[in-house]
């Protein structure tokens, strides 16, 4: 028995130290309309953090009606602003799953393609001015498919100009990324890997600028692979769709770059 009264005594101790150490809600008793124009008004003032947290006061204590919706998309475009591309994804996924009927659905897929298309966090992209082509291709691969659900839901969305423009970029992008990748192969000498890398831009990327030096690689790869009808054929390719091409009158070659160029 005085067992279980000391234990009640603790627990009544814990109990008191913790209400008496929780801060004082300011929000309470505050309208919808106050919490979201505070809100709004941290937002626009770049106090992101503070934002965030009127917005999720919002959602807890009203989760209905119109001014959840635009917290929660709000709340979304918060953490992009706030370099937090993560918690941006997330929110503006829980708004296409639970608001598929919404009018401005077409915001929420153009805003992802955003986070992902503006992927930019890693410090080495920063300080050597690292193009879209040598990053990670799953952001930019994210980010097209973002845009390509935009602009295939939504043709007449205000937004399915800009994405359709950024699409064409990031197709670019991976392209480059595929040949950055054979050109790593062709200096490794892995002729077979660097002419799969190049056949997969043939293939995929045809509309890019990476086409001509992709076929060039080919007859370059296959011939050191002693594979002759595929380097003659790719040859063809190359003489037929750039009879003017450099790569006709000198084989492509490794470009080899001193190492202070890098910086």
């Amino acid at each position: 028995m005085k067992r279980y009264l000391a234990a009640m005594l603790v627990v009544a101790g814990l109990a008191g130290c913790a209400s008496t150490s929780e801060p004082n809600d300011e929000t309470r008793g505050w309208t919808v309309e106050k919490i979201y124009g505070e809100a709004k008004d941290e937002l626009n003032s770049g106090n992101y953090t503070r934002a965030i947290k009127l917005y999720e006061t919002l959602q807890a204590r009203y989760p209905y009606g119109r001014y959840a919706q635009q917290a929660l998309m709000d709340q979304a475009y918060t953490h992009y602003k706030d370099a937090e591309p993560e918690l941006a994804i997330a929110a503006a996924n829980r708004f296409i799953r639970l608001y598929p009927a919404h009018p401005n659905l077409d915001y929420m897929y153009y805003l992802k393609g955003l986070v992902y298309y503006n992927d930019d966090s890693t410090s080495l992209a920063k300080w050597t001015g690292q193009d879209m082509s040598e990053r990670d291709p799953k952001a930019a691969s994210e980010a097209f498919n973002a845009f390509r659900d935009l602009t295939t839901r939504f043709p007449d969305s205000p937004y399915s100009k800009d994405a359709a423009e950024k699409m064409q970029r990031l197709v670019d992008a991976l392209g480059g990324h595929q040949m950055h990748v054979a050109r790593y192969y062709m200096k490794r000498g892995a002729w077979l890997a660097a002419a799969n890398r190049a056949q997969d831009v043939v293939r995929e990327y045809s509309n890019t600028a990476y086409r001509e030096e992709a076929l060039a690689i080919m007859v370059v790869a296959y011939d050191q692979l002693q594979m002759k009808q595929l380097s003659d054929d790719a040859r063809r390719v190359l003489v037929l769709n750039y009879p003017q091409s450099a790569y006709l009158a000198k084989p492509w070659q490794v470009k080899e770059t001193s190492w202070w160029k890098f910086w």
